[in-house]
């Protein structure tokens, strides 16, 4: 059997999709975070492997039924980090064409042909747009230390500073003080405090989680949070839009990341704010997942010539 693999990778998480020469979705698997720029090469490369020889279980497949892969990386902007990732894979997978590309490339080449914009939310945030003559251009996406508004390691991170002021106004827990220390199995605040700023891609997300869900349950401060967060995401789509020139006519605006589909409330404000900084675009869900367009692209490079199957 010949097939190829997708990887779809992040700061929290890695979906892997392995797909046949008809384009038959024969396997799924998940692994932990790689992300290169931020947990390292080499443990965003083991990542990927423990994706990608779990997914050849399941098909009941071996490596050198591989014909291609294609890694859609968060961090992957960075070349360096790409071709590092990309020389380890082809190390383990010597019989297949590899390919390193972002995050958001597989994002956009989820969506339809046609002018496009793809609002990545999740453990960071960025946008991805194309418009009607084929330009790409990218907004966000500079890391949690620079950037990143709107992402859940921002609601988490704004999470602990916000209940931090309320401790110092009120000294006693709050309902949400309490969800978030149990979601962290912390037995006090203390001990939260001490690790919080030394884990932003594990803790501030897990933060994150209980915050949407307290804002669905009439949270205040959890509902405040959110509503920051959506304002900013749907601002960094429209300034994206802005410089793709979109306004003219209407574009289909896909949305996808970890905070999407996890939270009525937030699902909710966010759709109604992209509808207002955002009137031209039709909300849509991404035709298929991330994973499966990067086995898609994986397929394109199983039949490419030797001298264009390298990182771009």
């Amino acid at each position: 059997m010949r097939c190829v693999i997708g990887l779809d990778g992040g700061g929290t998480k890695t979906e892997c999709v392995l797909m046949d020469e008809q384009q038959r979705v024969l396997a799924r698997s998940r692994s932990g975070a790689s992300n290169p720029f931020r947990c390292g090469v080499g443990p965003a490369v083991a990542a990927l492997r423990v994706a990608v020889e779990e997914a050849l279980r399941l098909a009941q497949a071996v490596p050198r039924d591989l014909l291609a892969i294609v890694a859609a990386l968060a961090g992957a902007g960075r070349l360096d980090l790409a071709e590092a990732v990309r020389a380890q894979l082809l190390h383990v997978y010597p019989d297949s064409k590899v390919r390193v590309i972002t995050d958001l490339d597989a994002a956009l080449a989820a969506m339809e042909p046609g002018p496009a914009l793809v609002l990545v939310a999740g453990t960071g945030s960025a946008a991805i747009g194309r418009d009607a003559a084929g330009r790409v251009l990218r907004g966000g996406g500079h890391g949690a230390f620079t950037g990143d508004e709107g992402s859940a390691q921002d609601i988490g991170r704004k999470a602990i500073a916000a209940l931090l002021r309320e401790r110092q106004a009120a000294h006693a827990d709050s309902a949400l003080e309490r969800a978030i220390l149990h979601e962290l199995a912390f037995p006090s605040w203390r001990d939260l405090q001490s690790i919080a700023p030394d884990a932003v891609d594990d803790t501030y997300p897990r933060v994150c989680r209980v915050v949407l869900q307290a804002a669905d349950a009439g949270d205040p401060l959890a509902q405040s949070l959110l509503r920051e967060a959506a304002g900013q995401l749907a601002r960094l789509a429209a300034d994206l839009a802005a410089r793709l020139a979109l306004a003219g006519a209407p574009f289909r605006l896909g949305k996808t990341g970890g905070l999407c589909g996890r939270a009525d409330f937030f699902d909710q404000l966010l759709d109604e704010l992209l509808r207002q900084e955002v009137p031209q675009a039709t909300i849509v869900p991404l035709p298929r997942s991330a994973g499966k367009a990067a086995a898609l692209l994986a397929l394109q490079l199983s039949v490419e010539k030797p001298a264009t199957a390298d990182h771009r």
